[in-house]
């Protein structure tokens, strides 16, 4: 037993032997492991439900990588975590396509906690306490939204403090954008590419980089974008210049929206092999297809039957097989879909929550802040109330069944998820806080859904888009 590093920060470390052949015996890299005598140095102050096998970074960018060990990951058992900094993701097949989870957090502060100082701090750090207890049961997502002066909505502004918070008390859950938006006037392509590859780093190629318009004219006049149809060509110019950003050392542009017109070298660059996963946001349906087109995962909302989205979903799936206008290094073959859950221990709870007034609070100033996405005539806009339906268990059932939400104990949930895996779903993400839980009511259904449902959906312990990136 040895210790590693000292002060607060230190790990208890512990060398855990390869079952059966070392995966480099052979490869010319013995001695790279022969240090740790075929053996793994883990970090053992955390508690991980199951082996996680990652790919080993090489020292530096030109390192060479250990063939062997990628082969035979499906036989040989590997530990994790490697300390941080150092992982395993192999590169062979995804077995079985499984249906992966993750958290959304966007800052929602509704109510009085909005104008009080005090209330809202409390429920900015609630969103990174969900994320921490997440990564102890088995999902493997947390996305944070970015949103400016959306009162009660979202107050989270800036998610980069938030991501690295998270990011330096976590060790397995990915971590993502959801979305930065790209209009040139918020911001200059060159530091949204710079600190993309710095969240890349301290992350340890966990981070995820969601990308997308904006939400809504309310937000983007702040930083006077005051036509937001102008804002599709300006995603459009960007989001295929970040990429190039990462790679070249000389690097200039001279386009419609931004410039760069001296060389430079755009730093740091993204960790390790390839880059972070490049995705958009699909508000609007023509905008999966163009994300297969481009190789990249499109990120949907659900704010109609679930079913309704499949012909969408299956325009992407044939744009992504031979993606036509592929940007950056891999292909990120990937629809995530966010929605509504309570599922809780107790069935009769949970409906209770999802039967009680004030579920469609948050749909009301949905339906005013995204005023750029498609939505129902006769919506409800904010402030005006929600409209009370009146529900019944008959109405509850009817939601449920249309895809609006999922809601039960966990043996209930899981199978109302394979509304979701029908529709070709490949990631599942809910929104917490959820309207009507407690704070204790959020933390139990973070532990009670990674314990007992994604398990039954998500067999495999390695991300989907480390799969990808290890393709690069």
């Amino acid at each position: 037993m040895v210790a590693a590093g000292t002060g607060p920060c230190a790990v208890e470390q512990r060398t855990v032997g390869f079952v059966g052949k070392s995966p480099c015996e052979g490869s010319g890299q013995g001695a790279r492991f022969g240090e740790l005598e075929h053996g793994v140095t883990v970090d053992t102050t955390r508690k991980v439900s199951a082996p996680v096998p990652r790919l080993l970074h090489p020292p530096d960018r030109t390192g060479q990588w250990c063939p062997d060990l990628i082969r035979s990951v499906d036989s040989t058992i590997l530990m994790m975590s490697i300390t941080r900094g150092r992982r395993w993701t192999p590169a062979g097949p995804d077995p079985g396509a499984p249906m992966e989870f993750g958290i959304f957090s966007n800052g929602y502060t509704p109510g009085p906690a909005a104008h009080d100082s005090e209330s809202e701090h409390t429920e900015l750090m609630r969103e990174a306490e969900y994320a921490i207890l997440a990564d102890k049961h088995n999902w493997k997502y947390i996305w944070f939204g970015e949103h400016h002066g959306l009162t009660e909505y979202s107050h989270m502004s800036a998610p980069s403090p938030m991501m690295g918070w998270v990011a330096a008390q976590t060790d397995y859950i990915h971590i993502g954008s959801a979305i930065t938006s790209l209009p040139t006037n918020k911001e200059h392509p060159v530091r949204i590419a710079e600190r993309a590859a710095m969240l890349d780093h301290v992350t340890n190629n966990r981070f995820e980089f969601g990308t997308g318009r904006g939400a809504g004219s309310h937000e983007l006049r702040t930083f006077n974008v005051m036509d937001p149809s102008v804002t599709k060509a300006q995603w459009d110019e960007v989001i295929r210049e970040i990429p190039r950003m990462w790679e070249q050392k000389d690097y200039d542009f001279d386009g419609e929206f931004f410039t760069v017109p001296t060389p430079h070298n755009i730093l740091p660059k993204p960790y390790g092999r390839g880059h972070p996963p490049l995705w958009v946001a699909c508000g609007n349906p023509p905008t999966f297809a163009k994300a297969g087109s481009m190789g990249i995962g499109a990120i949907a909302f659900n704010f109609e039957p679930i079913h309704n989205l499949k012909g969408r979903v299956d325009a992407y799936k044939e744009a992504i097989q031979d993606p036509v206008d592929q940007i950056g290094q891999f292909k990120n073959d990937n629809v995530m879909m966010t929605n509504a859950c309570i599922c809780l221990e107790d069935r009769d709870e949970a409906r209770a929550v999802a039967m009680a007034k004030g579920r469609g609070y948050l749909v009301t100033m949905v339906n005013m802040y995204h005023d750029t996405m498609p939505k129902s005539p006769d919506a409800i806009v904010w402030p005006n109330p929600p409209r009370d339906p009146g529900w019944t268990e008959e109405l509850l059932d009817m939601a449920i069944d249309g895809g609006y939400m999922l809601c039960g104990n966990p043996e209930e949930v899981c199978e109302q998820l394979n509304n979701y895996k029908d529709v070709g779903c490949d990631q599942v993400v809910f929104g917490l806080p959820t309207e009507g839980l407690t704070h204790d009511q959020t933390l139990e259904m973070v532990e009670l859904f990674g314990d007992q449902v994604i398990p039954e959906h998500d067999g495999d312990r390695v991300h989907s888009t480390d799969r990808y990136r290890a393709r690069a």
